[in-house]
């Protein structure tokens, strides 16, 4: 199979999110947050379980300490217990407290808005910072490149790094900057409804014809093998 040119990967990319576009035209985010400050709060819990699992904790978590101030005089114990039913809820805990702790005595306890500052915040990095500039203050510094869009990337074969933030590199190199924004939440729900980590539905995928990895699910047990235990970052 020859070698693809990198204009020729540039314009598989394009295409790709044009088709993402038609299919998910107004995605939003499946957390619930209201302001810059719930939307790190959110994203620093979603880590490692699901959005849904995040919203039914964060109700609680936000009533008892609905700002940065009131977060940093927490007792990361006290945060434990609301948050307690998430995967490494003792870290997200102590993650949660400190960040709102810096929040309050670096940035006058207003959520900073842009990548250098926000990667400062404890549990924060490059992922959630891309999420939290997007989602609350409609800023595009990058892509946030999680599990599903890593898979996909590697799938469609746009990047070969090694790690999710490596591959966040490639897909900026080849994506013009006014397709960074829906990436994140368009290959998320295509993702999980579609490019699934361990049954992906090939036969229809609207991808197919693009995708180099694409097979015909019935039929194929060895191509699906092969597509499925693709390792995640």
């Amino acid at each position: 199979m020859p070698r693809e040119s990198k204009r020729a990967r540039r314009e598989r990319a394009i295409e790709m999110c044009r088709r993402m576009g038609e299919l998910y035209p107004d995605v939003e985010s499946a957390l619930n947050f209201t302001t810059p400050f719930e939307m790190v709060i959110c994203v620093l819990l979603s880590a490692q379980t699901t959005d849904v699992a995040v919203n039914k904790v964060t109700p609680e978590l936000f009533r008892r300490w609905p700002d940065a101030a009131s977060m940093a005089q927490a007792n990361p114990a006290q945060v434990e217990e609301v948050i307690h039913s998430l995967g490494f809820f003792r870290s997200k805990a102590r993650h949660c407290v400190e960040a709102a702790q810096m929040i309050v005595a670096d940035f006058g306890g207003e959520v900073p808005s842009t990548m250098d500052e926000l990667t400062r915040l404890p549990g924060v990095g490059r992922k959630t910072a891309n999420i939290v500039l997007n989602k609350a203050f409609g800023i595009v510094d990058g892509i946030a490149v999680d599990t599903h869009v890593y898979r996909i990337a590697t799938r469609l074969r746009l990047t070969k790094a090694p790690t999710p933030l490596a591959a966040e590199q490639d897909l900026l190199d080849l994506l013009p900057h006014e397709l960074w924004g829906p990436v994140n939440e368009q290959w998320i729900h295509f993702g999980r409804d579609t490019c699934t980590a361990q049954r992906p539905k090939c036969d229809g995928c609207p991808l197919s014809d693009i995708c180099p990895s694409a097979f015909k699910a019935e039929g194929n047990p060895r191509a699906t093998k092969r597509c499925a235990t693709k390792k995640e970052g």
